[in-house]
């Protein structure tokens, strides 16, 4: 049986949609469990049952610092052995972004899985095009960023949950494995041209200020996002490559058109 983590959220729900569509029998596990699902909570030790599991598809649990973080994975990985896994397939961050302000947790996470004794592959996901349209602003004349001219190379989700399901349905094919994967490069002026409006550049101080200033972040999303910003806007994340291409079998989805979708629906949300 494949367990998929997280599954209430965006990139495991795609998951555990895509498996099903190929008819491989998965299971999602979350601490808010319904339908089906398995309680599976990394803060809660005594949840943590993966009897009868034999591949976790581990989506990171990434939304905490990063010694909360590390210490959701290892409880995992400890429940994984003692459960009799057999294999674990994590969603990791591309290599490109390991300047990030939240590449650590990944970098960490990649040691302890291939200390464990498991089988493993790491899937190290480039940034969302869904997360790059969302970053613009919407104003009067158009949209502003921080991201400059500098290009992201980046992937629809759906891509990604795409690439999880074909590697957690043959797990024996990719063992010991680590992908890169990553989509085509995209600026916030070509999706800002896609949506027939202007886009003006933010220095990054305004950017950081106006973070820093959002009583709705928490306090460790501010330094996450300006890293991503100051990665695009000076080169450090638009490099491609031929893994998730390979790994599907099939063209990528055009991640301008998922970022200007993306963009658009931020707007009518906002008016």
């Amino acid at each position: 049986m494949i367990m998929v983590t997280g599954a209430n959220g965006q990139l495991a729900s795609l998951t555990l949609q895509e498996l099903a569509e190929r008819r491989t029998p998965a299971l999602g596990g979350t601490r808010s469990p319904a339908g089906g699902q398995r309680r599976l909570d990394f803060d809660d030790t005594t949840s943590l049952d993966l009897t009868g599991v034999s591949v976790l598809v581990l989506v990171s649990a990434g939304y905490a610092e990063d010694d909360r973080v590390i210490a959701r994975h290892q409880a995992a990985l400890d429940a994984a052995v003692r459960d009799g896994v057999s294999h674990v397939v994590y969603t990791s961050l591309t290599g490109d972004g390991d300047h990030l302000g939240f590449a650590l947790a990944h970098r960490a996470t990649e040691q302890l899985i291939k200390a464990s004794g498991l089988g493993w592959t790491v899937l190290r996901n480039g940034l969302y095009a869904e997360l790059f349209g969302a970053l613009l602003t919407w104003t009067d004349d158009g949209v502003e960023s921080a991201f400059g001219a500098g290009a992201l190379a980046a992937v629809a989700r759906a891509d990604l949950a795409a690439a999880a399901a074909v590697v957690a349905g043959d797990p024996a094919a990719h063992a010991g494995r680590t992908y890169d994967l990553v989509g085509e490069p995209i600026t916030a002026a070509g999706v800002a041209g896609s949506l027939g409006v202007a886009h003006r550049t933010l220095a990054l101080e305004e950017y950081r200020a106006r973070l820093l200033a959002d009583d709705t972040l928490l306090p460790f999303q501010p330094p996450m996002l300006a890293s991503i910003a100051t990665g695009v806007r000076h080169g450090f994340l638009g490099t491609t490559g031929p893994d998730l291409a390979r790994l599907l079998g099939r063209p990528l989805t055009d991640p301008l058109t998922v970022a200007t979708h993306t963009a658009a629906m931020m707007r009518r949300e906002a008016v």
